[in-house]
């Protein structure tokens, strides 16, 4: 991107300062100096544009011939301008996948994945996410205390990730888990992360393509698209990434509601709310993504006011669309059960895995309520903090109490 003028200085979107606490008044500063469109960096040097907002997000992921999704076209990246070992690239580096796809490309490898999780059984996940659920209740409910976020969110959509994507050996479970939390990071060690994961994913392919079983990776390698070793491993990688990090921070925020809005937990323990009003309350508050990329213009063209480059990068500000004053209501609180937000995006590129991780995170929110009565926040609420991310929201701990526990007497996977 050319140098913007001084007025339009990029605004950093890193560095530890940019907690969940502090992004949303940074995005309505963003907004009330730029408008819809801002320019940040990612990196010193590395430029791009945040969309805040809403209709202007819609138009970004809708328009796919003004918009790519092919990170080949960043023009800082083409110009040599983008250093290797940065972290960004973990996140924007091309790689044979849906996400990096436009088109009959993106057609054809998204058929793929679709069709693979639809086959996910959602009695039998259901009873996997509960079984898992009450074992990592079982493991700390004599103290009655916990962290929710290590002691629960951060280990039960891994685990459940893990099992549906094939992988039974406890080592390589282990592993995974240890290289997808280091790529998420995005740190200094974020591509050696990557790297490692791409080899334990690598090994999973080959041994699924020998001896093919009921998961998501065999269904992935035997669909009719005809998808390669590599696209299934890059797609793989795209699911894990996505979806761990996503579904754990949705877990939390929403159980961080129920435990700090009384309103809106009597209106579900009364059953005039249900516990996905509740998750789509934290959606549309506290996205579990904050900012997503990415996209390419591929002309030269005005959008928001700003003068788009071709192969500038923009940044899909999830979490500052979602709260975009022209689409809120007049008080600034979105209507339960309205899903009209920006958490899963939108258009072609929408979230293919929004039903199962919604399935996992609602089971993982009633059991903790049906497990563990009493349950209250350890410390005052204006005590919990978020981790720090530009990218994800998510809590750094969630600590509560509760009494005597309500475990099940039947053996672990023993219940339904």
């Amino acid at each position: 991107m050319t140098a913007p003028p001084d007025d339009r200085t990029p605004t950093p979107l890193y560095g530890p300062e940019l907690h969940g606490d502090a992004l949303p008044a940074l995005y309505e500063r963003l907004r009330q100096t730029h408008g819809p469109v801002a320019p940040v960096a990612l990196a010193p040097g590395l430029h791009a544009w945040l969309v805040l907002g809403y209709r202007e997000l819609l138009r970004l992921c809708r328009e796919e011939r003004d918009f790519s999704h092919d990170p080949r076209l960043w023009n800082l990246l083409r110009e040599g301008r983008v250093p290797a070992d940065t972290p960004v690239l973990s996140f924007v580096g091309w790689r044979p996948a849906l996400l990096f796809a436009d088109g009959r490309q993106h057609r054809r490898m998204r058929a793929a994945v679709a069709d693979a999780l639809a086959g996910i059984d959602g009695h039998e996940l259901r009873r996997r996410v509960r079984r898992a659920a009450e074992d990592l209740i079982a493991s700390f409910a004599g103290r009655h205390e916990a962290d929710l976020v290590p002691h629960y969110a951060n280990k039960l959509p891994v685990q459940i990730l893990m099992q549906l994507l094939g992988v039974t050996e406890e080592r390589t479970v282990q592993q995974l888990v240890e290289a997808v939390t280091g790529t998420a990071a995005a740190n200094a060690d974020s591509p050696n992360a990557a790297r490692r994961m791409a080899g334990l994913l690598r090994d999973l392919v080959q041994e699924k393509r020998r001896a093919p079983e009921d998961d998501v990776t065999s269904r992935l390698l035997a669909h009719p698209a005809g998808l390669t070793d590599e696209e299934v491993l890059h797609n793989l990688v795209v699911m894990i990434v996505a979806g761990n990090q996503t579904t754990r921070n949705w877990i939390t925020t929403a159980l961080r509601l129920l435990l700090t809005d009384p309103g809106l937990r009597t209106s579900v323990t009364g059953g005039l709310l249900t516990v996905d009003a509740a998750l789509d309350l934290a959606l549309w508050r506290f996205p579990p993504t904050q900012n997503f990329p990415a996209r390419y213009a591929t002309r030269d063209l005005s959008f928001g006011g700003q003068p788009v480059r071709a192969g500038d990068m923009l940044i899909l500000g999830l979490a500052a669309a979602n709260q975009d004053p022209e689409v809120l209501p007049p008080d600034g609180r979105p209507v339960p059960g309205n899903r009209a937000h920006a958490a899963f995006g939108f258009g072609p590129h929408t979230c293919p895995a929004q039903d199962p991780a919604r399935l996992i995170a609602r089971t993982a929110v009633e059991t903790v309520r049906h497990r563990l009565p009493g349950l209250t926040l350890a410390v005052p609420e204006d005590e919990l903090v978020w981790a720090s991310s530009p990218w994800t929201r998510g809590l750094a701990a969630l600590p509560v109490r509760f009494t005597a526990p309500h475990l099940t007497a039947a053996p672990a996977g023993g219940h339904s």
